[in-house]
């Protein structure tokens, strides 16, 4: 084990917040600088609340207006808005101002150093192995067996089970637990209160009970992965549950047992998964879709919000509605939906007429 000692103050989560001169970011961005290379931000801020010292940008000719009376001492704008009117003492003119934005962000809002070290009232199991600079912040429990790879770090009250694996430079913020059999790769962020491993929703109805399903399959979370507060992945009842590297999830998502996400997916808030479901490489579930188990996602495909899946989307499509079908096919139908009032008046008149008639 490493040496015992509680980590400093800087393991919190509070932002070092640093300054940037225009003339600094137009080098960063690459743009072109229109104004006081001297004007200097310590934020970033929308249009409509920006102020002095904040950084905001302008991608859109719809908040043209609210350009023209921000109070933002930098501003970022896209080419063909470039002449857009405004007071910010300087404007840099940058092909695409959201990027640009994600370059800097780091840098105004450095996150804090971590530091190495162990909480003594962090508790430990037999036979855990630590790599090298490894944070365990204060009441956290490590199980039997444990690997946590260099740099990990495990939150307060965090719970990581026995022979769970963690790897390098990953971490777990409070509150996270990790069932027997989990194991996450390096970089991987799980945010507070998310459950890995636990058992899927199994049972067999068997002699006028509902008897449980063992599930002894695992939780396999790849490099690169985050995962959202409060979200729950099962681990695999004797297949495994697996996500695949670089895929982002949300808050408050739910992936059932034996459920493969592959690699760069995007999952958002509220979506549920049911069993044996396959997303391949690269799809997008908006929030509050709903998937039924045992159907696949197709390689690109895209799930709108609060659609239900119940068969296999094609690589590359966009599906939407409930039941979902194809996006163009789902708005022809809402449309038709919204018309029948209208559409049924004359039938409902012709039935009055043909029942007064008949009296």
């Amino acid at each position: 084990m490493t040496a015992v000692g509680r980590p400093t103050d800087d393991s919190t989560d509070s932002p070092v917040v640093r300054s940037l001169t225009a003339g600094e970011i137009a080098r960063l961005v690459q743009g072109e600088l229109r104004g006081d290379a001297s004007a200097t931000v310590h934020a970033v801020a929308p249009l409509h609340r920006a102020g002095a010292g904040e950084l905001s940008f302008l991608a859109s000719a719809r908040y043209a207006d609210v350009a023209a009376t921000s109070s933002a001492s930098v501003l970022l704008v896209a080419p063909e808005l470039a002449d857009t009117p405004g007071a910010a003492p300087a404007r840099i003119v940058v092909e695409r101002p959201h990027d640009a934005v994600l370059t800097l962000l780091p840098l105004l809002y450095a996150a804090p150093p971590r530091r190495a070290g162990i909480d003594p009232t962090a508790r430990f199991g037999r036979g855990v192995r630590l790599g090298a600079d490894v944070t365990v912040e204060a009441y956290a429990v490590i199980g039997d067996d444990v690997v946590l790879g260099d740099r990990a770090w495990v939150g307060s009250h965090a719970v990581v089970g026995a022979a769970v694996e963690i790897g390098a430079d990953s971490r777990l913020y409070p509150h996270v637990t990790c069932y027997t059999g989990t194991r996450v790769g390096q970089r991987v962020l799980v945010h507070a209160g998310a459950r890995l491993g636990s058992d899927g929703f199994g049972y067999v109805y068997r002699e006028g009970a509902h008897v449980k399903i063992p599930h002894v399959g695992r939780c396999l979370i790849d490099d690169d992965v985050e995962i959202g507060a409060n979200t729950t992945i099962d681990r695999g009842s004797v297949d495994d549950t697996r996500v695949g590297a670089g895929t982002k999830i949300d808050n408050l998502v739910h992936l059932a047992h034996n459920v493969h996400v592959g690699r760069l997916c995007l999952i958002m808030a509220q979506v549920g998964v049911a069993g044996s479901t396959r997303i391949e490489d690269g799809a997008i579930l908006a929030g509050q879709a709903g998937i039924a188990g045992h159907v696949t996602i197709g390689r690109g495909a895209r799930v709108a919000a609060q659609a239900g899946v119940f068969g296999d989307v094609p690589a590359g499509e966009s599906w939407s509605g409930y039941p979902a079908r194809p996006h163009r096919q789902s708005l022809r139908g809402s449309a038709a939906l919204q018309r029948l009032p209208e559409l049924l008046k004359p039938l409902e008149r012709l039935l009055r007429e043909r029942e007064g008639s008949s009296s």
